[in-house]
């Protein structure tokens, strides 16, 4: 028979391996419980950074996409169809419609005088500072002549019509022009003068919308009808200006719509624009 001494051995025993057991237990339950823990830790960790990297990145985008628009006009350029236009049009292409509206540029009119220069306002005229630039760039004003010169009641002497077949202000009667229109802009409503001395502007036909490439440098203070583009203000070249207006001019389109061409010649050599500054 087992003794009593034995007994007692075996229960101590089964007591001892219940601890035991029950001890990995617990451990097992902590190590499962601390996993769990440090997985979810992790998990918002992952979580939150990934979140501050999409919103970050959201973040530049959305000031990607703002400065791609900020600063810049879309413009109306109207391609003149190819039935209505005339053999003087000079078909070089259409300008990009997103126009810088910011900044200045300076124009530079290389003549067979010397050279005349103006500032360029963007802010004041994006639309048709995109065009001169754009035309600037295809050639379109190079080696052509100022074909009219007015010294009665205003003085003005025009240019920009690469055919030089120009009568007067208004793009029309077989006068020349790019294979667009555009806009008028920076109109001087509130001016008096509204065409001061110093100042270049564009010509257009008369309509609304109907400005292309020809535009008139100001030598005198001309009270002008507010209709026409004011491009920007001469720097340089207005002594050979006034020095071509005091030669006056031969009065071919006296009856149609004053002035005629310049007596002394004007070519054109090169009209470039520069880079936007300040922009």
């Amino acid at each position: 028979m087992t003794s009593t001494r034995e007994r007692q051995r075996a229960a101590a025993r089964a007591r001892l391996e219940r601890e035991m057991a029950e001890r990995a237990g617990k451990a097992r339950k902590r190590r499962q419980t601390q996993a769990i823990v440090g997985a979810a830790a992790v998990l918002v960790l992952v979580v939150a950074g990934t979140v501050w990297l999409v919103t970050s990145l959201g973040g530049d985008d959305k000031k990607e996409n703002t400065a791609s628009t900020a600063g810049y006009s879309q413009c109306a350029y109207v391609e003149v169809p190819k039935e209505a236009r005339s053999k003087q049009i000079k078909d070089v292409g259409v300008p990009p419609n997103q126009q810088a509206s910011k900044g200045t540029q300076t124009m530079t009119i290389d003549t067979n005088l010397g050279p005349i220069t103006a500032t360029v306002n963007r802010a004041d005229v994006p639309c048709t500072a995109g065009s001169f630039t754009y035309l600037a760039s295809k050639g379109f004003f190079d080696n052509t002549k100022c074909h009219r010169l007015v010294t009665q009641g205003i003085k003005v002497l025009q240019c920009g019509d690469p055919s030089a077949t120009g009568k007067g202000w208004r793009e029309t009667d077989g006068t020349g022009g790019p294979g667009f229109n555009m806009p008028e802009e920076n109109l001087p409503t509130d001016k008096r003068p509204p065409y001061p001395e110093g100042v270049i502007a564009m010509a257009n036909s008369g309509q609304q919308g109907s400005t292309g490439s020809q535009f008139f440098i100001v030598y005198g203070d001309s009270q002008l009808d507010p209709n026409y583009t004011v491009v920007g203000t001469i720097t340089g070249g207005m002594d050979l200006v006034k020095q071509v207006g005091a030669a006056g001019d031969d009065g071919a389109f006296a009856k149609q719509a004053g002035g005629g061409h310049p007596k002394k010649e004007v070519v054109i050599n090169k009209l470039a624009m520069s880079d936007i500054q300040g922009g």
